[in-house]
């Protein structure tokens, strides 16, 4: 890994003659006042190899605690039950972080495209640790759901600002690596997430400090966000009241309308709500009007212009730039619907621990963390990028097909096996298009397709696990009523056992009620699974669709 260069100039463009050569960059003892170019076609200080590699130990810190906040929640939410209550708000513990992260991505990447992106990294440092904080005191469902919320919004800043860096300071032949390790470094805190989440929730310390402990990390680390983090803005001159006057706030708002109106109700209809009912009907009526009114003001720049809208759509004209978008979704769907419902499954069947549970993840998230690096280290060496989307296809069609075929007999050795497939299809695109987006745009789109290929990536991680919880919630109910029809259980009785607490199906003491049970669940499970089949064709039929071309990595082509 090495400090930043003036190789992020393309090489089919005049040098600027202030740029210094690659063994100044990296020799320098301190910062130079020579510059070198953004992808974004700006200015940019050099700094020094030391302050470079601290740095990105700020950065990768901060991917490390997203992940951990991202999977967190699925070790953790047994206990939060038992404590907190009100289960009908319990799959917004998940669900919660990673839609305040997809609600302000677009407005966050066109901050980080206009403001001093040191000051925004700071910012949204803050934002989460607020957030963390407030989970982890939460005397209330409510309160745990806004920090979750609060922290999936500093999160999302923490991750993009470390794009951010990474688009700016590093030459084109080496992001992809530098992308992969942030992709690294967010799986390792996947893979803590659940441990950590589980240690905690066992311990005399309580599930809170699953929260808390976000905190002292983050403050050991602060002098490097303080006083190390090198300044960028492209641009200085101007002022501030102008660029907030250039910020699409309507398309800001109505984008943030429609995710949440979406979750919001496709989680709470059928398991708090019933299908036919006023409220979501209305919900489902507003999520509509909201939806069209957001592609109509995006698409006739209404109380905005095609330059600062909030959504680039000018990437639709672009084969090439939908098909990642659409690819890079698939993988997301595939990793969060490993990273949730495994644990689950050994939960019900096992009779696992939280932490036992998270165990059971770890083949699951240490071979997608393997293929997250491994593609970033050889999408540079091949070019080709469409591959990789056919070798994610492949994978989790057979993956998920093999998951929605276990059932409570199935031995752990084989459920290891085909998790591992999912894991290695997941894996292989979730940081790729990072890379490919900004090589495919013209540089001053640079911020733009980051925000893009984010949005695909956390946005689906938020819808699917809203549409795998309405599948849970509402599917479980079904199969455990048709299962247990005749023994008297209540709906709330049954609604309960979903939860994976202690509850009187579940722990009553009968076993044959017990084996139906668990049965049922595990059918239910097994539908989940279907959206990872689903994610593999997609993940398919995009790498088949994709331009059979080489992308290469030290120059900027154009879209």
């Amino acid at each position: 890994m090495s400090a930043p260069t003036q190789d992020s100039v393309p090489k089919d463009e005049p040098t600027p003659p202030q740029v210094s050569d690659v063994e100044k960059t990296l020799g320098g003892p301190s910062d130079s006042e020579s510059s070198s170019l953004s992808s974004a076609g700006k200015p940019v200080a050099e700094v020094s190899k030391v302050r470079w590699m601290l740095s990105c130990l700020g950065l990768f810190l901060g991917a490390l605690l997203y992940g951990l906040d991202t999977t967190i929640a699925a070790s953790v939410q047994g206990p939060i039950l038992e404590s907190l209550g009100e289960i009908d708000k319990l799959a917004w513990v998940g669900i919660g972080f990673p839609m305040g992260a997809v609600a302000v991505i677009l407005l966050i990447g066109r901050f980080y495209g206009l403001f001093e992106i040191k000051y925004l990294m700071i910012g949204a440092v803050i934002t989460f640790e607020a957030g963390s904080a407030l989970c982890g005191a939460a005397p209330s469902m409510n309160a745990m759901i806004v920090g979750r919320v609060i922290a999936g919004m500093g999160g999302a800043g923490m991750y993009l600002g470390a794009l951010t860096y990474i688009s700016i300071f590093t030459p084109l032949a080496t992001r992809p690596i530098y992308n992969a390790l942030i992709g690294l470094c967010w799986g390792t805190g996947c893979i803590l997430g659940p441990l950590i989440g589980g240690g905690f929730a066992v311990s005399s310390a309580t599930w809170r400090w699953a929260f808390y402990i976000n905190l002292p990390l983050a403050a050991a680390l602060s002098p490097i966000y303080i006083f190390l983090f090198p300044k960028h803005c492209s641009t200085p001159s101007q002022p501030t009241t102008t660029k907030l006057r250039e910020i699409d706030w309507l398309g800001v708002t109505l984008n943030a309308a429609v995710f949440t109106l979406f979750q919001v109700v496709l989680t709470f209809s059928g398991s708090t709500w019933k299908w036919t009912e006023a409220g979501p009907i209305a919900l489902w009526a507003a999520f509509g009007v909201c939806l069209i009114a957001y592609m109509i003001q995006q698409f006739f720049c209404i109380f905005t212009t095609p330059t600062h809208r909030i959504f680039p759509v000018h990437f639709l004209k672009s084969r090439t730039m939908i098909l990642l978008y659409v690819g890079t979704a698939a993988a997301a769907t595939g990793l969060a619907i490993g990273v949730y419902y495994v644990p689950i499954f050994f939960q019900f069947t096992r009779g696992d621990s939280a932490i036992k549970a998270a165990i059971r993840l770890l083949p699951f998230i240490v071979l997608n963390v393997f293929f997250v690096m491994f593609s970033g280290a050889v999408l540079p060496m091949v070019g080709r990028y469409a591959p990789f989307y056919l070798g994610t296809g492949i994978f989790c069609i057979i993956g998920g097909a093999l998951m929605y075929g276990i059932d409570v007999h199935t031995s752990v050795g084989k459920i290891y096996g085909y998790e591992i497939l999912l894991a290695i299809g997941s894996g292989l695109t979730m940081q790729v298009a990072y890379s490919v987006a900004v090589a495919k745009v013209p540089k001053e789109d640079a911020q733009n397709a980051i925000g893009f290929i984010n949005t695909a990536q956390i946005g689906t991680i938020a819808i699917s696990l809203s549409i795998a919880a309405s599948i849970f919630q509402n599917r479980g109910y079904i199969n455990l009523r048709g299962a247990l029809q005749g023994f008297g259980f209540s709906e709330d009785e049954l609604r309960g056992a979903l939860s994976g607490v202690q509850s009187a199906v579940l722990q009553g003491g009968n076993a044959d009620v017990t084996a139906k049970a668990i049965d049922a669940i595990v059918k239910t499970v097994d539908d989940i699974w279907i959206m990872s089949i689903a994610a593999g064709a997609v993940a398919f039929i995009c790498g088949a669709a994709m331009k059979w071309e080489k992308v290469n990595m030290e120059m900027v082509a154009g879209g």
